[in-house]
This record gives structure tokens, sequence and C-alpha cells, in this order.
């Protein structure tokens, strides 16, 4: 027995994917140039190795943020930044990501390779992807070293975390008309276009002065003065309040439709805020105006810490859902940052110091050693699970290869045509 039991690899056989797409802008703009698209790929090209290399354009982008802004700067902080023609190179990386996430399907219809391990892997890049835009997003709109950074990680893992729920509940991946993998990565490439013809500082102009509703003496009285940058996280919080009462709409009339009771699914919705919390505890330290992490160059580490495990939490998730295995609520990665904050905020829980943390290279050493146990967590539960799956369903992952009934690999090809 691998990772995971037997009784779950059989529900493998029983999953079949199902989504709904409601965007315009998906139907009528995109899957025209999806379903030509996709015709430029060879057959012998496996659906993963398409969304594997969306990833790594992806990762690129990520490597010229940490070569030009190591420390995570910014402008206003007294950085040179990246030259503006590195955003447009990250607005084609994430178009060219877009696209591809979008094709994989369709690569794996064409193929034969359709399947559990494909969402499984789908998914688990989409969640390494989302604190990666996070991150850039941040650096192209001038927010650098701030909590507004923090919420843009919160709002934006939690639409990930709400359409993971949704998924498990309903058993379909529902997109609405405005989703996070269509118009709100159109919106980060757009905004990335933008910061490469102005300069990141272009973000930090006065919202109501740009757009000239300060003329209007009702709006200047009840709206308060935000920048550019700042009114984009506003926007992003009314996208999550808008997400989270279209997830819970469709949860509640799946579990009605079934005759299973419309609320106990909200229970497990309290695993993510409580990860949360434990995160930005841990950021608070000594406060959350001088938190240190946060002023450091330890920012970006950290973050990339809690994308990946959070990227380990709605992973499981979905592997609880391709299995049919209970929900995972609980998840041993937190066991980190539960250290990591106690121990941080010791002095105001005990009025003691912390005992790891208690000098800037101790505390960086011990966010660099929750960055490495991250990742490889991660990369161990990837490895063991695509291993169970291939092994049991006698499909490749990289390759558009199966096992034929004398266990010999051979072209998905030749075993689809037998199966038929």
């Amino acid at each position: 027995m691998g990772y995971v039991p037997q009784h779950a690899l059989d529900n493998l056989k029983k999953y079949s994917y199902k989504g709904v797409d409601k965007s315009l802008v998906s139907r009528y703009v995109l899957q025209p140039f999806w379903n030509w698209f996709v015709t430029l790929w060879p057959t012998w090209i496996a659906p993963n190795t398409i969304t594997l290399t969306g990833l790594s354009l992806v990762l690129f982008n990520f490597g010229t943020l940490i070569y030009y802004d190591p420390k995570f700067l910014t402008e206003k902080g007294g950085a040179d930044g990246p030259p503006h023609w590195v955003y447009f190179t990250w607005a084609v990386g994430l178009f060219l990501y877009q696209t591809l996430d979008a094709i994989d399907g369709k690569q794996a219809r064409r193929t034969g390779m359709a399947g559990p391990l494909g969402e499984m892997f789908d998914h688990g890049c989409d969640a390494l992807n989302t604190t990666l835009e996070v991150i850039l997003c941040a650096r192209a709109l001038n927010l650098g070293r701030s909590w507004w950074t923090v919420a843009s990680q919160i709002a934006t893992l939690a639409n990930f975390y709400l359409t993971t729920w949704e998924e498990y509940h309903t058993g379909q991946l529902f997109l609405g008309i405005f989703s996070g993998p269509v118009e709100g990565i159109l919106s980060i490439v757009l905004l990335y276009t933008i910061t490469g013809f102005t300069g990141p500082e272009f973000w930090d102009r006065d919202f109501l002065a740009f757009t000239r509703l300060d003329r209007y003496p009702i709006v200047v009285q009840y709206v308060p003065k935000l920048g550019l940058n700042d009114a984009f996280m506003v926007f992003g919080g009314f996208v999550l309040a808008f997400n989270i009462v279209t997830s819970y709409y469709n949860v509640y009339k799946s579990r009605v439709s079934t005759g299973q009771g419309p609320f106990i699914p909200l229970l497990f919705l309290l695993p993510f805020p409580i990860s949360v919390a434990m995160e930005v505890f841990w950021l608070s330290s000594p406060s959350f105006k001088d938190s240190q992490i946060l002023h450091s160059a330890l920012f970006v580490p950290f973050l990339c810490a809690w994308g990946l495990q959070f990227a380990h939490q709605v992973s499981r998730i979905i592997l609880a859902h391709v299995t049919k295995q209970p929900f995972p609520y609980w998840d041993s990665m937190w066991i980190w940052s539960i250290v990591g904050a106690i121990d941080a905020n010791l002095p105001r829980l005990i009025n003691r110091p912390p005992l790891i943390q208690n000098t800037l290279p101790r505390t960086a050493l011990f966010v660099y050693v929750t960055l490495a146990v991250a990742f490889l967590s991660y990369a161990r539960f990837c490895y063991l699970v695509i291993n169970d799956i291939t092994n049991y369903l006698g499909i490749a992952c990289f390759t558009v290869r199966k096992r034929d009934r004398a266990g010999e690999w051979v072209g998905a090809s030749e075993v689809n045509i037998k199966k038929l």
C-alpha cells in the first residue's frame, strides 16, 4: 500500500470530470483560440507535460523578479526594480500559462489520457501559481513589503480554496461569469502590460484624482483616499465576497438536490481561516506595525512557504474528491506554522523571549527551514500520489503511454484501440 489506500484507488475508476464555465470571454473569445491552439501540439506530447511547461514559464517570471529585486523592496523601498520590458515578459508568460492550462484537458481527450491524474496535476500547478502570481502582482503594483500584499495573498488563496471546496461538495468545477482562471488572469496580464509601459509608480496615483471622481463632493466625502493599487485590492475583496456567496449557493443547491444537509459543508471552510490566522499571527510579531518578517528580505520566502503549505492542503482536497475520501480538515504542514507563530509571539503570550527566533539570523534560518520542509513535503506528496495513480491505472504521467494487458508500456492509442 502506498500513499493512497487501496479502497480509495478503486474509486478512481468511478471518476469523471464535470465542469461548468459561464464566462462569456471564455465562450466567445478564448475557447475558439484554445481549440485552434491545441491542434498545434503533436499527439505524442502528454497533457501533463503541457501543464508543467506552463508552470515553468511562471517560475521563469519569478526568477526574473528574484534576479532584479531579490529583497522585494520595490521602487518605494529604494530598489531600482526590474527593467520595464520584464513586465511584458510576465504578461506573456502568464497568458501562455493560462493557455496551456486550458488546453491540457483538450490534449488529454485528443490522446486518450483524460482522467483523475490530469485533474490532480492541473490543480497542483494552479495552486503553486497562485502564490507566485500574488508576489509578482504585488511587485508590479508597487505594494512590496506591505500588509496589502498579505491581504492579496489571503484573498487569492481564499478564492482557490472556495473553488476546491465547492468542487469537492458538488462534484463539478464551476467557473462563473467572472472567475480567477479566466477574467482574473486576464486582468493581471493587463496589469503587467500597463506596468510595462508606465512603471510600478503609476499605481501609486490617487484613485479619485485619476478617475476624476474627486470633482464630486459626495464621492470625496464617502470614499477614502486610495491609490490605484489600493483600489485594485479593494476590488479583489468585492470579487472574493461575490465568490463566497456564489460558491455556497452552488453547494447549497447540490446538497439539497441530493437530500443532504446544506450546512455541514460550512464546517469544512474553517481550515482555511484557521491556517490564515496562524500565518498572520506569525507575521504580526513583534507587532503589526513592526513585523520582523514582513519588513525584511524574509517576506518572499515566508510567502513561498505559505504557498507550498496551501498547495499541499488543497491538493489533498482534490485527491479526496477524485478518490471519494473524507474531507481532509487537518494538515500536518500546519505544525511548522504553529511552532513558528507561538515561538515568535512568546513575548506577548507569556512575556518570555522567543526560544528559536530571538535574533534576525535565527528567524531567517527558521523561515528557510520551513520553506525547505514545505517544499520537500509537497514534492513527496506529489511523487507518491502520482506513483500510486499511474501504477493503479496503468498510465504514464509525462508520456502518452499506457500499460497493455501484458503489463508492457505501449502507446496510449494502441490500448485505446484495443478497448474499442
